[in-house]
């Protein structure tokens, strides 16, 4: 089930979207101000523009879209946004609000204004034995990085794992990293 607020009124509406396809537009009216509003049913033009790069870039080399990713961050639906799965990298993966033109490299589509544009980083690279290791640090925001409702101090950095929560502004996270063989 899916949620739509009406622009007016913000009253919420739901509905089953797996009656829809692709694409489809929906008509709503507002039940408590009767605001007649529409949508798209499909992906969001940042998830598209990224899945065609990835592709191109992945028909080039003939390789896996999915190679080099390490992990993803699962961005909690709210009522700034809805769920999103930002993929990893190796490296710096500079997580902060969307916005044309903003050289970050983990965009999160939101209007929650509590997120910044340049929010928090995660690091993540290999340790001495090969495991991967993630390492969260504020970026400096306004609002703050929180982990475990303990926010991050200026260049402090923590080591998070798979399942660690944290909240970015008003934004709730959750890391996930790909499973390896080393692990096992």
């Amino acid at each position: 089930m899916k949620r739509v607020r009406c622009p007016k009124c913000d009253h919420f509406i739901t509905f089953d979207e797996t009656k829809y396809s692709s694409g489809q537009s929906l008509i709503f009216t507002c039940p408590e101000c009767n605001k007649q509003f529409g949508i798209r049913m499909g992906t969001s033009k940042l998830f598209n523009k990224n899945q065609k790069a990835e592709n191109q870039t992945s028909d080039e080399t003939n390789e896996e879209p999915s190679t080099g990713q390490v992990g993803a961050i699962i961005v909690i639906e709210n009522v700034f946004h809805y769920k999103q799965v930002i993929p990893l990298r190796m490296g710096d993966n500079v997580i902060g609000r969307y916005q044309k033109g903003n050289p970050i490299n983990c965009p999160i589509e939101t209007v929650d204004p509590s997120v910044d544009m340049t929010h928090c980083v995660i690091n993540v690279s290999r340790d001495k034995k090969g495991r991967l290791k993630f390492i969260l640090r504020d970026g400096p925001s306004y609002t703050g990085t929180f982990v475990d409702n303990e926010i991050l101090g200026d260049r402090e950095r923590r080591v998070i794992e798979d399942g660690t929560l944290f909240t970015i502004g008003a934004t709730s996270v959750i890391l996930k990293t790909q499973n390896e063989a080393s692990d096992q």
